[in-house]
């Protein structure tokens, strides 16, 4: 009732305002008397369950636009957006009105405002009312209006420099009103500051460039070595519209320190040129080469000069590796080489020196063990969030970023509030719009509590913001490009900003990091996951003539494994690993031993030829390969031992056939063990087991073959020479020859098949 007077006499005096209102209480009387005698108006739970719209939540108001988002003297505010009646019933006699006031006092009375969703007489601001109302005669139930009010800035009676209430709501009735009233509001922030202010904050806004991993730990068989791809997903990241190609597009005309991954770099480089993709258990030739030149040529332009960052390669979980890595051996190596990788990677693709000399730990949230495992690689810097850091004593403003937390570490703390103002859906125009407003009422209100002291403010978004919240990011700072309240700073001088004495430095306990996070850590299985497939690829580098081939894919993806993007994805992190460890595994079969059959040996003394195979496309060496005797009473080898080793050395794509010497010393069964160990003497590959029986001649059984052959002899002689007397003198002589008998193998066989040899391999004296 009360708003329904305020409606119809805008322009009327104090006075008749104030009888209208009070006439309006006394006729309203019976009416809430009669109501609060009737029947019991339906609960709060049960109207949630209905999901029926009421009262001031029955129309949906988006302000989509608002134009200037921070006004000055003379312009004219515009805002545009959308009326929905969300209610089951028709809006009639409906207006729409421009709110403005009161003037916020401290960045807690925003908050506040942000999160009241109903009308609320006495707090929400008073309307504009007059020729800036609009009238809407009709608004059926589920149908949709687009609105504009403009309203110039002197008529709405701002006062003091400062940050203002501003709302857009619709006053109407439907047939279960009798009366008008607000049926939907929608509230935001109007910052007031038409003159530069007096002391300005220096903001510093991270601009990320970082990706999940794409790249496999495989590679192809070429000099080049083609890189294998997961899939061609990144393509349409760097694709125009695309959320790596909006970032690019849009930081190159702002204020903004990057912060890159230079994995992402890599993996881009990489698609520049040819790339594989896998497709099934094959695949495919890569074919966004253009995509890929045309983003990193823009992101070589859009940094040439600002401030760069370089994260380690493939950004790291800090606080998995503190948590539940720092204990499993290796784990802490594996992020010193990654920090040694990231400054080069960077310079190498964008032609600029990075900044090696900060850590990120996850939204920022620190613990002693997460800056200690920060700072191990060599960062003396450690970007934390206000969130993470504890203030002290009740300050009554927000302080520099800057603070020393011992050990020669810095913590550079990014503001909470201004951090997370973006990290919704930003794909609708009207919460983009509310974001932006909040953003910038942050800033001024924060500026306003110590205007006489400069102060350094730093802002680190969402590690990966999609296209329309870099867009949203992009309006908010293109909206501070006047510096009437802020002025920009990079990331490098915000660290070296004098601290504020009063700000806390104290690192948050163990015990204080948030279990959401804690809970999205990669699990120490993990990190022993990776430990196996590195003490693997340390074994298999040794017996390479060119190591560098397989220690970069697989180091790269070994990095790849910890990073940051693995976090709510623990299936897929599970599945990269297992993907790493069995290529690897593959590799390292690829040199082996050729299954033998069982060998007799006729004699008291043989050569017993092992061969060893290398499928892969280059020469291994440095390897050994032993035979064990497994009766050296019976069957010595060499020297009269039972072990014998020889050294081995193989071309790629050959295989290669050792002879050892063997002595019997009695009849029977030998059992032989043959397994290749590496220079250092680790075992490699799995060992071959074979059967060699001794089969020993005695001296009558010679004499017996001797007579037998001696009578062959002699028969053929005879044979031969009745047939030349009975045949004529013109008849020509037949001939024959001794079958040749096999040599032994050569020591390089090149290409053969892995199967067995023959089941009755038989080795001659």
């Amino acid at each position: 009732m009360a708003e329904a007077a305020d409606s119809q006499g805008m322009n009327s005096s104090p006075a008749r305002r104030w009888l209208r209102r009070t006439a309006s209480l006394i006729v309203g009387a019976p009416l809430i008397a009669g109501l609060l005698a009737g029947p019991a108006a339906p609960s709060a739970g049960a109207e949630s369950l209905t999901k029926t719209p009421t009262g001031s939540r029955t129309v949906d108001v988006s302000l989509d636009t608002l134009a200037p988002d921070a006004p000055v003297e003379g312009d004219t505010l515009t805002i545009s957006g959308t009326l929905t009646n969300r209610g089951k019933k028709t809006v009639t006699e409906a207006e729409v009105d421009l709110r403005v006031g009161p003037r916020l006092s401290g960045r807690g009375e925003i908050d506040q405002a942000a999160e009241r969703t109903g009308y609320l007489p006495g707090s929400d601001p008073a309307k504009v009312g007059g020729t800036y109302t609009l009238k809407v005669p009709e608004l059926a139930s589920g149908v949709s209006r687009d609105f504009t009010l403009a309203v110039p800035v002197d008529k709405l009676d701002l006062g003091a420099e400062g940050v203002y209430q501003l709302g857009v709501s619709l006053t109407g009735r439907t047939t279960d009103y009798a009366y008008a009233q607000v049926l939907g509001i929608q509230r935001t922030f109007l910052p007031w500051q038409p003159e530069d202010a007096d002391g300005k904050t220096a903001l510093t806004f991270l601009w990320p460039l970082i990706a999940s991993a794409h790249i496999t730990a495989e590679t192809g068989s070429d000099e080049q070595q083609t890189p294998v791809f997961a899939n061609d997903d990144l393509a349409l990241e760097l694709a125009p519209g695309g959320r790596l190609e909006q970032l690019v597009s849009l930081g190159r005309q702002l204020p903004v320190t990057w912060v890159i991954d230079p994995d992402l770099l890599a993996s881009v480089d990489a698609m520049t040129k040819n790339y594989r993709v896998k497709s099934g258990d094959t695949t495919v030739a890569g074919t966004n080469q253009t995509i890929a030149k045309k983003w990193l040529t823009d992101l070589q332009a859009a940094v040439k000069d600002g401030t760069v960052v370089a994260l380690p390669f493939a950004d790291p979980d800090l606080a998995s590796i503190a948590h539940r890595g720092k204990n499993v051996s290796g784990a802490l190596g594996h992020l010193q080489t990654a920090t040694e990788v990231a400054g080069t990677t960077v310079e190498t693709v964008l032609h600029v020196k990075p900044s090696t000399d900060f850590a990120w730990p996850v939204d920022g949230a620190i613990d002693p063990s997460v800056v200690d495992v920060a700072t191990s690689a060599g960062a003396h810097k450690v970007i934390a969030r206000s969130d993470s850091m504890e203030e002290t004593g009740g300050l009554p403003y927000t302080p520099t970023s800057a603070r020393p937390i011992g050990g020669g570490t810095t913590a550079v703390v990014a503001d909470h509030r201004l951090s997370t103002a973006f990290t919704g859906d930003m794909s609708k125009a009207g919460d983009s719009t509310l974001a932006v407003q909040q953003f910038l009422a942050q800033t001024l209100t924060l500026t306003e509590q110590a205007p006489d002291t400069q102060r350094s403010i730093v802002v680190a978004p969402q590690r990966t913001p999609t296209a329309a919240q870099a867009q949203t990011m992009a309006r908010a700072l293109q909206s501070l490009t006047a510096e009437r309240w802020t002025e920009p700073l990079d990331l490098t001088k915000a660290a070296e900003q004098k601290p504020d004495s009063r700000a806390t430095t104290r690192v948050p306990r163990a015990s204080q990091y948030p279990k959401k996070l804690r809970s999205q850590e990669l699990p120490t299985q993990a990190f022993q996951d990776i430990r196996t497939t590195q003490d693997s690829l340390d074994s298999f580098q040794v017996i390479l003539t060119q190591p560098d081939r397989v220690v970069t894919p697989f180091g790269n993806a070994v990095n790849r494994a910890v990073s940051t993007s693995w976090r709510g994805y623990p299936l897929e992190a599970q599945r990269y690993r297992d993907s790493v460890r069995t290529y690897l595994q593959g590799l390292t079969n690829e040199v082996q031993l050729i299954t033998k059959s069982d060998v007799t040996l006729s004699g008291r003394s043989a050569t017993i030829p092992v061969t060893v195979q290398n499928k892969l496309v280059q020469g291994v060496d440095h390897l050994m390969l032993r035979l064990t005797s497994g009766n050296a009473t019976r069957l010595q080898l060499n020297d009269g031992g039972a072990v014998a080793e020889q050294p081995i050395e193989i071309a790629g794509g050959h295989s290669q056939s050792v002879k050892f010497d063997a002595a019997a010393n009695a009849n029977g069964q030998a059992q032989v063990t043959a397994r290749l160990f590496t220079a250092d003497g680790a075992p490699y590959g799995e060992p071959m087991t074979f059967t060699v029986k001794v089969s020993e001649v005695t001296p009558t059984v010679l004499l017996v073959i001797a007579g037998g052959l001696l009578l062959l002899v002699l028969a053929g002689i005879r044979m031969y020479t009745h047939r030349k007397r009975t045949v004529a003198g013109g008849a020509s002589e037949g001939g024959g020859g001794e079958p040749e008998q096999p040599s032994d193998p050569e020591s390089d066989t090149g290409p053969e098949s892995g199967a067995p040899s023959g089941p009755s391999e038989k080795v001659d004296r």
